[in-house]
């Protein structure tokens, strides 16, 4: 399988789905939009990733790249492309699937738990996994739902968790990829957002925690059932 991921920032890395990837066999190639660079053409991937950020999906007055970023998602999902949108990939998405994004009534960075829908638990990509599990959270924006797609998770503070649309396009606004070296990436580059509040978590809670093998688990399952 040829995988593409889109990257937004140089501290937000596909992380542990390059091992999945390299431990599976699968071609990857990235476009690195905050670099300059031009995306690719879409008859040589067969798997398209959206990885993550700290703007927000609006700001395309400061980052023009937004707006055509958002047409290629669109035209990989109308081709049938499977795609994938991680965090502020997952805002992208459902942006260009007519979707709004705004503020989530408080930001969401840390560790917490996220519950399947009925629909969910029905859903292949998250075959074995528990009806309830815990993983990685950093985003201060949501995502409105849009039309046509099946909510399969939802959490909190945070209703709308993780989405599909059609076959083969999934939003996901959790991290499963992340390993603890990219938590502290997140936390050398945002630690201005780690506040006192009540769903954020301190720099020590989240590199400090057990859940990172079991995160790592669940982002090979997925992937396994999401490439099928």
């Amino acid at each position: 399988m040829k995988i593409h991921y889109l990257q937004h920032v140089d501290f937000e890395t596909p992380d542990t789905l390059l091992d999945w990837a390299e431990e599976r066999g699968h071609g990857l190639s990235a476009t690195r939009l905050f670099a300059g660079e031009r995306l690719p053409g879409l008859q040589d991937i067969d798997l398209l990733v959206i990885m993550g950020g700290p703007m927000s999906v609006n700001d395309e007055n400061q980052y023009p790249w937004l707006a055509g970023e958002k047409s290629f998602i669109r035209e990989a999902v109308e081709q049938g492309c499977r795609v994938l949108g991680i965090c502020l990939g997952a805002q992208l998405l459902a942006s260009a699937l007519g979707a709004k994004v705004n503020a989530n009534p408080q930001k969401e960075i840390g560790w917490f738990p996220v519950s399947l829908t009925p629909e969910g638990k029905q859903s292949r990509v998250f075959y074995g996994f528990e009806p309830v599990f815990t993983t990685f959270q950093w985003h201060g924006d949501t995502f409105d739902l849009p039309q046509g797609t099946t909510l399969l998770a939802t959490g909190e503070v945070c209703a709308n968790q993780a989405f599909q649309f059609g076959e083969h396009a999934f939003g996901l606004q959790f991290h499963m990829e992340v390993s603890q070296k990219g938590v502290k990436g997140l936390i050398e580059h945002g630690g201005d957002e780690l506040v006192s509040a009540p769903f954020i978590q301190t720099a020590e809670q989240m590199l400090q925690s057990g859940e990172y093998e079991e995160n790592r688990e669940n982002l090979f399952r997925f992937m396994d059932e999401l490439s099928r």
